[in-house]
Formats: structure tokens, sequence, C-alpha cells
């Protein structure tokens, strides 16, 4: 593990100790829990949605799968999840504790209690045993991770043989002109959503920043690949504003 006292890692644009990194993504998800659902249907026009639909037709829930949602916050892959497999479990891992009482509130949560549980946790020290879960996903939050290679060891983990790995992340448009233009979109537009929707405007350009500072799609693919999946491959989504990347435990 390495030396968080000494070491550095981004938090948007900062250089900050990787000691602090996760009370700062604390900090700012707690900021914007209760608007954090009405806020992905702005930024993106409601496209979030298709991609996480997008990330179950490629998933394919299968009955009495076990899910692990890593960083689930109000639990939208879980519901998509639990209502595809028709039955099984779904446990709902986020730093952020108001985050998951957010989605506890949603009616989902109350239809599917019975298959639903809530846990406070870190993605790269995860509270169970491995070989656990027959499904990880983790949709929009490896890149507010300290170190998102330890989280993918985790994953793998607590993943049992035979077990797959989802991750649905905003990435990079492979094309030069198209990226400018969803710059201009992203530093200039969202924010100021955030100002007039969450009243919180620093949390969403710490957001828009976030997004590029992760790493490009093969790049990260390699990232899983190093962490033991196999069969990895990625799937863009929108011409690569956002990205899939599946892998397996063999």
């Amino acid at each position: 593990m390495a030396d968080e006292t000494h070491s550095t890692t981004h938090f948007g644009f900062q250089d900050v100790p990787e000691g602090e990194k996760a009370g700062r993504v604390q900090g700012v998800f707690r900021s914007v829990a209760s608007k954090y659902d009405v806020m992905n249907d702005a930024m993106s026009l409601g496209i979030h949605r298709l991609w996480k639909d997008a990330m179950m037709d490629w998933l394919a829930p299968r009955a009495g799968q076990r899910l692990l949602d890593v960083a689930g916050g109000t639990g939208d892959i879980s519901f998509r999840f639990l209502k595809r497999a028709g039955r099984g479990h779904a446990t709902v891992l986020d730093l952020t504790e108001s985050m998951l009482i957010e989605g506890r509130k949603r009616a989902e949560a109350n239809a599917m209690s019975d298959s639903l549980d809530w846990v406070v946790g870190d993605a790269m020290n995860l509270p169970f045993a491995d070989n656990t879960f027959d499904v990880y996903t983790i949709s929009f939050g490896i890149r507010n991770v300290t170190r998102p290679q330890e989280a993918l060891n985790e994953a793998f983990r607590v993943l049992r043989p035979g077990g797959r790995l989802m991750v649905l992340e905003f990435s990079q448009i492979p094309n030069d002109m198209m990226q400018k233009v969803y710059d201009l979109y992203s530093f200039n537009i969202i924010p100021r959503m955030g100002q007039a929707i969450a009243g919180d405007r620093d949390s969403y350009q710490y957001l828009v920043e976030s997004i590029r500072k992760f790493p490009d799609q093969d790049t990260f693919l390699g990232m899983v690949r190093a962490a033991g999946f196999e069969n990895a491959r990625y799937r863009n989504l929108s011409m690569g504003i956002a990205c899939l990347h599946s892998g397996w435990k063999i």
C-alpha cells in the first residue's frame, strides 16, 4: 500500500496528500446528496439512464445472483440489476452515508427492501470475504477513488470465480474537435447548473475536473487486466463521453 503521508494524488486539478482525498470526496457528495439524482438528469439531459440501461444489457443479470454495487450511492444500478434479474440480492456500498440515506428514501428501495443491503465502506478496503459476489459494479465512482488500481484489486478479491466486473465511467472522446466542444459544455455549463440546482458550484467544478484527470479507455483497460481480470473489453457510449469496461474473474 502507498505511503499516504508523502504521496499525493489529484482532487480535480489540485494535487493533495493521498490521505486527504477520501475526506474531500465525502464532502462533495454530502453536499450534493439530496440533489444528486436531479443533477444527473440535468447534466446528461437524461442520457445517464440510457447508459445505465446499456450497462444492464451487457451485464445480462441472472436470477439468484449476488451483486456488490460500489459507490452505489442512491441505488440506481442495484435497482436496475434486481429488476432485470427477477430475484437476487444487491449490496449497495458507498463511502458517504448521506448518499445511502437518499437511496433508502426511494420508492424502489421500499419495494426491494428484502433484497437490498446498504453499507458504508471504502472501495479500497471492502468489508467482505474473498469470493463472495457474482457481480461487481461501479458507476461513475471509480474516478473518485484515491487509488483506482487498489479498488480493482479488491473487486477481483471479493468476486467468486466466474464473477463479472462492470465499470461505467466518464471517459475521453476519441475526436479532438468533439472533445473540445464537450469541454466547453462541461466547464462552462455544469458548474452553473450545480449552483442553480444544488446550490454548490465548487462540487460540480471538481466533478468536471475529475473526469479530465481519469485515464483514457485503453489505459484503464490495462488497469483492469493488471487486477487479474480476463476477457477484458470496453464499449464507448455516446462517442466516448462515457465508457463501459467489462472483465471476468476466471
